[in-house]
């Protein structure tokens, strides 16, 4: 059976990861992987999260896949009992020192797209020194990925979602040069993502996209993976996990592409396949730079850097309690809601949900909307004290 492996940067996006239909939930531990920009999870939060996804009868995997030097090895070497001991269920690694420390400490390894893995040859001497799966490269085609998967010794796992990277695997220095900070260390700021032009010796510009009159030179940003209309090939070629990027997303990221992956999924496997156009514009939803398919079938294409997503999430409130008889929470709103708006509720155990405002309560009386105030709102699943509240607004909405 085909694995669904989703990213989560926090508690409310591991909560969002298993409530969309993930089969395991990939995090990243402090200190040692390549979203060094973004929250960590430290050991013992990693021990709680492990607790809270092997609860759901799910799986959980640890990123280590920085580049590592002897001080770096000497304090995940540290760490790694502590891992075992949680019973994790495989360390994310791209470095040969790292994949030997974990496995003689007994963990499962999965080895990085870091690694830059493209033959079978090298699937041969990962398994030798004990890994038990491999990420392989995104700049793989297909057809070259069936050919490794028909003699694989491993169990592999591909992207299928997500920023893709202007350097082969992540394997870039421009950040580092620029701003002295190193994408190989997690640190990475993403210059890539800025409009660029060509200028040669003698001052010529070269444009190479032109946009409604602006210069609009995106040529080191690709356009996001998006392989949603492609999942039965994926499934047939006998991949053993499709992965979606993004640790660096919220929860509500994490919740539509891990739902709309898992509806595709189980369209396939149920023998009851058919693209839904629907999926698409569930996508672009959320955070996106548009999309391509990668190096599966041809080159990326450039894209913009910004977000592409049509829709933007204002904070407006947070839950003060919730009542399961009647369905409802009651919400601190510091901005307007009213009948008819879209919100979406976020929090540790909640996960992420999203819900159309249909009444409105304050004191006890029903009203159109709200602002400023205590105001009852009906739900139709359990959210918790805490949680935060957005709407869901069209870009340039104000309101």
């Amino acid at each position: 059976m085909v694995e669904l492996l989703a990213p989560a940067r926090d508690f409310p996006s591991i909560s969002a990861a298993l409530k969309n239909g993930a089969d395991a939930v990939y995090i990243g531990m402090e200190g040692c992987n390549l979203r060094a920009n973004v929250s960590n999870f430290s050991l013992e939060d990693i021990k709680e999260a492990t607790r809270m996804i092997h609860d759901n009868n799910k799986r959980v995997y640890v990123c280590t896949n920085t580049i590592l030097k002897d001080k770096d090895l000497k304090e995940l070497e540290s760490k790694l009992p502590s891992l075992h001991s949680f019973e994790v269920d495989a360390l994310i690694v791209s470095d040969l020192g790292a994949i030997d420390l974990a496995v003689d400490n007994g963990l499962n390894v999965h080895v990085s797209v870091q690694a830059n893995i493209s033959n079978t040859r090298s699937l041969d001497v990962l398994k030798k020194m004990g890994a038990e799966r491999v990420i392989l490269s995104r700049e793989l085609s297909l057809d070259d990925i069936k050919e490794i998967v028909r003699k694989s010794p491993l169990e592999v796992e591909v992207f299928v979602h997500g920023a893709l990277c202007m350097a082969i695997s992540g394997r870039c220095l421009l950040s580092y040069h620029l701003y002295g900070k190193s994408a190989n260390h997690g640190e990475c700021l993403q210059p890539c993502r800025k409009a660029w032009k060509l200028i040669s010796e003698d001052g010529e510009t070269l444009i190479l996209e032109a946009g409604q009159g602006n210069i609009q030179s995106y040529i080191l940003s690709p356009r996001d993976l998006c392989m949603i209309e492609h999942i039965p090939s994926l499934i047939d070629a006998g991949i053993h996990a499709l992965k979606i990027e993004g640790r660096a997303r919220p929860a509500d990221y994490v919740a539509t592409v891990t739902r709309v992956y898992r509806e595709a999924i189980d369209s396939h496997l149920n023998g009851s396949w058919e693209f839904k156009r629907k999926w698409i514009r569930e996508l672009e939803k959320v955070f996106n730079r548009g999309f391509d398919e990668g190096f599966y079938f041809n080159n990326p294409k450039q894209g913009p850097p910004q977000n592409r997503a049509k829709y933007i999430k204002k904070d407006i409130g947070q839950v003060l309690n919730y009542y399961r008889k009647a369905g409802a929470a009651e919400i601190r709103l510091w901005d307007k809601l009213k009948i008819g708006d879209d919100i979406i509720i976020q929090g540790k155990t909640t996960g992420s949900i999203t819900e159309k405002v249909k009444s409105l309560q304050i004191n006890g009386k029903n009203v159109k909307k709200a602002e400023k105030c205590r105001v009852g709102v009906k739900v139709t699943d359990r959210v918790r004290p805490g949680d935060l509240v957005y709407k869901i607004m069209e870009k340039g909405n104000n309101g």
